[in-house]
């Protein structure tokens, strides 16, 4: 630990302007660190908006209240109808959503965020992290404030704008905010910062779900379920900690690496990665680009088709025998039925460790395996893991089948933190968050593929009377064939031709267009001198426990869910 507080800072050169008004608070040549700042102070930054944007994945805890919120009021209203349909219902005031309807929050969340990751990634890169992290605090946080007015007056269509769409654009923005700052800073550990990272996005929901859970219970009353007021309350804090990551982002000096550090290009054995840089407006037309995203939405599509039904699928082919009692799930009354959803709630716990915790383990072992072998490690065993569930099904193993699923999983958050150094790799880091932006257009694809293709083939197959254990039987096998397509687009991955590189002309227009050179980046070196930024090694360590102690409480209440699978 002790080299995590004094390593790698940055050396002293002669100061220039000096002037703190020269540039803007948020300007990305503010933020060039200056002499000994500590680059372990950047991935707690990181981790602070990635924590709070990450409750999206956890917003389903709000459903069932909002569900029921006019009828708890006391209003007298029940359910709005199917047959009005969905448009009707985003304005309807007299009857209470659906939670069908309410589900298209979770789908605009990852759509807007490709898309907005796409469109701005570029802005990103030449704005710098800090504003980026701003912007995307800003709409994460007045989403969630729109979304609470949404629900005061009852009207769905608020919600859609506020979290839906305005935070759906802060999601996309505060993902990829600190890729390409998180890459420059460790060159030598792409894999491992970027899994630290993607980590909290990931974690987001372990920390968010039990505070919101906690939130409405304080909130609640015999009239009122407490959604609103959670909302408020959660925006106001995470506003407070997503502005604190936005001012704890530093971008290093052009040119700097690691002290002893040796590029990989000087060694044997790395023709995949380059240390020449590729403009983001080129990537539609570079057929690597398309593979890896196609690696991408295929690893993705198969998890997040069985993440979002991994709790109905383990309940529907032990049934009862969860709970220790000998039924199929068919058979099973009202009080055997909340057993063991207890137990699948406990088994959704599990997997979420797993995912979280692939996100740092994959990412950092990318770095020592090379980024196309982790890839072809997550097609091949995940093919073979999926093939083997509807036996351990069949045989009754619940550790088999488990053990499956966690592992699947834990390679499903790796290949999210594990892509962004894959891409650096290939494309250079002088535009890898813009990049990356644009391949989350795969993210937005692979949340509709994969839900769609595991609840709709479940719905066929109810229908053709095969019976609930043995549903999920053919959609492993499509999703076997999934990971299959996903395995030979990695396979096909070669390095770049030098035409699509850019000259370094073109390069050194693109760094000026950045703030990295010219007279902008002398005047906020000249300010980064002037200011000095020696890091304390009290303040690392402070940083490192404001994202800690939400962390390990996230942890410790997923933990107390999860053993409620192994009671």
């Amino acid at each position: 630990m002790s080299s995590l507080l004094d390593q790698d800072a940055v050396p002293v050169l002669a100061p220039r302007d000096p002037s703190p008004f020269a540039a803007g608070l948020l300007d990305k040549e503010r933020i060039i660190a200056g002499p000994g700042f500590n680059r372990w102070l950047v991935p707690p930054a990181a981790l602070a908006i990635h924590l709070c944007i990450g409750m999206a994945y956890g917003f389903s805890v709000f459903w069932l209240p909002l569900s029921k919120a006019l009828s708890t009021a006391g209003t007298g209203a029940t359910t709005c109808a199917k047959e009005i349909g969905f448009f009707a219902e985003l304005f309807a005031r007299d009857c209470d959503w659906r939670i069908a309807t309410l589900g298209w929050m979770y789908t605009l969340f990852f759509v807007f965020l490709g898309c907005s990751a796409a469109i701005w990634g570029g802005w990103l890169e030449r704005a710098g992290p800090r504003k980026a992290g701003v912007v995307s605090a800003v709409c994460w946080c007045a989403g969630m404030l729109i979304s609470a007015l949404g629900i005061h007056v009852h009207q769905f269509w608020l919600m859609i704008l506020g979290s839906g769409v305005i935070g759906g654009i802060g999601l996309g923005l505060g993902y990829i905010s600190p890729v390409s700052t998180l890459i420059k800073w460790f060159p030598d550990r792409r894999g491992m910062a970027t899994g630290m990272a993607i980590m909290g996005f990931g974690g987001g929901a372990m920390i968010g779900s039990p505070f919101a859970v906690e939130l409405m219970k304080y909130w609640a009353t015999p009239t009122s379920v407490g959604v609103m007021q959670t909302f408020v309350v959660m925006g106001l804090v995470y506003f407070v900690f997503m502005l604190g990551g936005a001012f704890g982002y530093r971008v290093p000096p052009t040119g700097w690496t690691p002290a002893g550090w040796t590029p990989p290009a000087a060694q044997a054995g790395n023709a995949m990665i380059t240390q020449r840089h590729v403009h983001v407006k080129r990537v539609w037309g570079i057929p690597q680009f398309w593979l890896i995203w196609m690696v991408l939405c295929m690893n993705v599509s198969a998890g997040i088709g069985v993440l979002g039904m991994a709790s109905p699928m383990l309940q529907e082919v032990f049934g009862g025998t969860l709970a220790g009692v000998p039924k199929k799930f068919a058979a099973l009354d009202k009080t055997e039925l909340a057993a063991i959803a207890a137990v699948a709630g406990g088994f959704a716990a599990l997997l979420s460790l797993f995912n979280i915790g692939g996100r740092f383990f994959w990412a950092s072992l990318s770095d020592k395996l090379g980024r196309k072998l982790t890839y072809v490690v997550f097609f091949v065993l995940g093919g073979l893991l999926y093939f083997s569930i509807p036996e351990s099904a069949a045989a009754g193993s619940k550790l088999l089948f488990v053990g499956a699923f966690c592992i699947i999983l834990s390679m499903y958050g790796g290949g999210f933190a594990t892509v962004p150094a894959y891409l650096a790799d290939l494309f250079g880091t002088q535009m890898v968050g813009a990049i990356h932006g644009r391949l989350l257009t795969a993210w937005a694809t692979a949340g509709i593929l994969g839900p769609v293709v595991v609840g709709y083939m479940r719905e066929y197959q109810l229908g053709q009377g095969i019976p609930r254990e043995q549903v999920y039987n053919q959609t492993m096998y499509i999703l076997v064939g999934m990971l299959a397509v996903g395995l030979l687009c990695n396979l096909m991955v070669r390095p770049l031709a030098d035409t699509w590189f850019m000259s370094d002309a073109e390069l050194a227009e693109e760094k000026r267009l950045a703030h990295e050179k010219a007279v902008a980046a002398e005047a906020g070196m000249g300010r980064a001198n002037a200011r000095g930024d020696a890091t304390p090694a009290v303040q690392v360590w402070l940083a490192w426990l404001a994202v800690g102690i939400p962390l390990a409480w996230g942890l410790y209440k997923t933990l107390v869910s999860a053993a409620t699978f192994f009671q």
